[in-house]
């Protein structure tokens, strides 16, 4: 089952959340996770796993287009430009490329 957001974009309705994963064992868990069939993948900035949740979805094998993944800002990087910035250096440390999510923020 999926939803539709606001802007479009299709996301699974079930994910696996990473929040107090521990990073040695997020990478093993998100790559278990979409082999088992999971294709939403939650994780945030404060979670201190961004790294390790990148490495699980590289080491799953699963398809990249094949898996939607979010993640949160620190309360700090709120405002356009904040967010902006923050998701770079969040897709950045998940070894992602920018979404279609994240592209289709309105300009201000």
């Amino acid at each position: 089952m999926k939803l539709t957001l606001n802007n479009g974009v299709e996301m699974p309705a079930l994910g696996f959340g990473v929040f107090q994963t521990p990073p040695e064992t997020t990478s093993a868990s998100v790559a278990e996770a979409l082999r088992v069939g999971y294709r939403l993948i939650d994780t945030a900035a404060s979670y201190f796993n961004e790294r390790e949740v990148g490495e699980g979805i590289r080491r799953s094998e699963v398809d990249r287009s094949d898996v939607f993944v979010e993640t949160k800002i620190w309360i700090s990087d709120y405002g356009y430009d904040e967010t902006l910035h923050s998701f770079d250096k969040s897709a950045g440390k998940l070894g992602v490329e920018q979404s279609l999510a994240a592209t289709s923020l309105p300009a201000m």
